[in-house]
């Protein structure tokens, strides 16, 4: 029996994926639900299944645009598994090894100008420059290189020397695609500014430094992040301007009493921005939770459609990749986003005191059209408050209890 596999829908109002990588070879035998592709969506990377076992046929090709729903090979389910063949085989017998005179190296000759003299001055002058006398063109009797000439000569700057010049040309993902057609939309269909404000981080390295270990003992293995009093910052701040926490449609602004967080993740195909949903809800343990469960999906490339699917508001960190400062993008229809950096001990007056805390810049991306600058201020304020004071703002003055120790 021969069985047409079909693109499935990865999701609403997706009509095309494209084929990013076959796991298989035209011929194979495969197994049922083994992956056999990836494929590539405007959203996600997706692995293809296989939905029955035998000899599989290809009919379409990586990079291949294909319709949900269209063919995309076909798996004979009457075929026989192949017997392992390599497992037959007679252990062939070990070959001694052949002994090879190693050639004799050839002496190195010393350095020599036989074809360009230079005099005794212009060599050391041409050895320091690094130029080699073939190079340049001596004034002197008989085309010797004269100790001006080598003064006057410079390193040739146009002739590359042993390098590779090699360049390579390959098609975007579909992903990426979607990802940079988003990014412009974002610069050219909105208002957008940022503003910037500093986070005196010994309060909450302190809290860490307390905690981290029972945290991580008293959670199977759960470690105590930054990220979790970030979200909870943030899911404060939102609380106390709800315009952050608003997407302006057309003529109309839709507000949202629940937050959403988009959670900036690396992946193997790039920036995933998965959501952690009701974050204002979750604990520091649920919230760590969370993000770890979509950090390995991203990273297996396991990620759906669902996973990153709304949203209200993101986070992006790129302290975590070295950036001192940025001006983080808007991930539309989002009408704003917090970027995190690295942290660096610096002087900071402290009363009246030079002292050295370590200090994080923070930015707000914001939509200008639907956030004013008071909103935009006051969150980031409100934002820097909670992680310069969690124990009072995010832990109610009991760190154990909000830790769940």
């Amino acid at each position: 029996m021969i069985l047409e596999m079909k693109v499935p829908s990865p999701g609403e109002s997706i009509k095309e994926v494209e084929i990013a990588t076959w796991l298989v070879k035209d011929g194979d035998y495969v197994e049922k639900d083994q992956a056999i592709a990836e494929v590539d969506s405007d959203k996600a990377t997706l692995e293809l299944p296989a939905e029955a076992s035998g000899i599989i046929t290809l009919k379409a090709e990586e990079g291949d645009a294909v319709a949900v729903g269209a063919v995309v090979c076909l798996i004979d389910t009457s075929a026989a598994k192949p017997t392992s063949v390599e497992s037959q085989k007679p252990e062939s017998p070990k070959a001694e090894p052949v002994k090879t005179e190693a050639p004799k190296a050839e002496p190195v000759a010393e350095k020599t100008y036989a074809t360009q003299a230079p005099s005794p001055a212009a060599r050391k002058i041409l050895d320091e420059k690094n130029i080699q006398p073939t190079d340049i063109v001596g004034t002197g009797k008989g085309g010797r290189i004269t100790k001006d000439d080598a003064v006057n000569a410079t390193p040739s700057m146009g002739t590359p020397t042993g390098g590779t010049r090699g360049s390579e040309r390959t098609k975007l993902s579909m992903l990426r695609r979607k990802v940079a057609e988003r990014l412009v939309a974002a610069k050219n269909e909105t208002a957008m500014l940022t503003t910037f404000n500093e986070v005196n981080m010994t309060p909450i390295n302190m809290i860490r430094n307390e905690y981290k270990d029972a945290f991580k003992t008293k959670h199977g293995g759960l470690g105590l992040g930054y990220m979790s009093f970030f979200t909870k910052a943030v899911t404060r701040a939102l609380a106390l301007f709800p315009d952050v926490n608003s997407m302006i449609d057309g003529d109309f602004k839709t507000a949202y009493d629940f937050c959403d967080i988009s959670i900036a993740v690396s992946g193997p195909k790039g920036l995933m921005v998965p959501v952690v949903r009701n974050a204002e809800l979750l604990s520091f343990r649920g919230v760590e939770a969370e993000i770890k469960r979509l950090a390995i999906k991203s990273r297996d490339g396991q990620i759906t459609v669902d996973d990153m699917t709304g949203g209200t508001f993101t986070i992006t960190n790129g302290g975590v990749f070295g950036s001192m400062l940025s001006t983080p993008i808007i991930n539309p229809p989002q009408s704003g986003i917090l970027g995190m950096h690295n942290i660096i001990e610096r002087p900071i007056a402290v009363n009246g005191k030079v002292e050295i805390h370590p200090m994080m810049y923070v930015a707000l991306s914001y939509d200008h059209r639907i956030i004013d600058g008071r909103e935009s201020v006051g969150f980031l304020v409100a934002v820097k408050e909670a992680l310069e004071n969690p124990l009072e703002l995010l832990m109610h003055g009991d760190a154990k209890k909000a830790l769940e120790l």
